[in-house]
């Protein structure tokens, strides 16, 4: 889903802006939504280093699980299978 928000930005912000995106060969809208990707992805970067051993192990679980088919399920018997003879 796709929101617009409204942003104002002084007149000088929009002339660099402007320049930046001729330089880039791109748009000023495109170059803001890069300009932002590439701060989020940023400080995500800065706040996963930070996070302690065991915190960034609950975090490569939790993309696991968030990645994981739920329609992909496994029998009650199948496990208790795995379990018993180890294989």
């Amino acid at each position: 889903m796709i929101r617009k928000k409204l942003i104002d930005l002084d007149e000088k912000t929009i002339k660099k802006l402007k320049y930046i995106a001729v330089a880039e060969d791109m748009s000023v809208k495109m170059l803001m939504e890069a300009a932002i990707k590439k701060y989020v992805t940023q400080k995500q970067a800065e706040r996963f280093k930070n996070l302690t051993d065991e915190e960034k192990e609950d975090m490569g679980l939790l993309i696991l699980m968030q990645e994981s088919d739920r329609n992909n399920k496994v029998s009650r018997e199948e496990i208790l299978k795995v379990l018993n003879h180890g294989s």
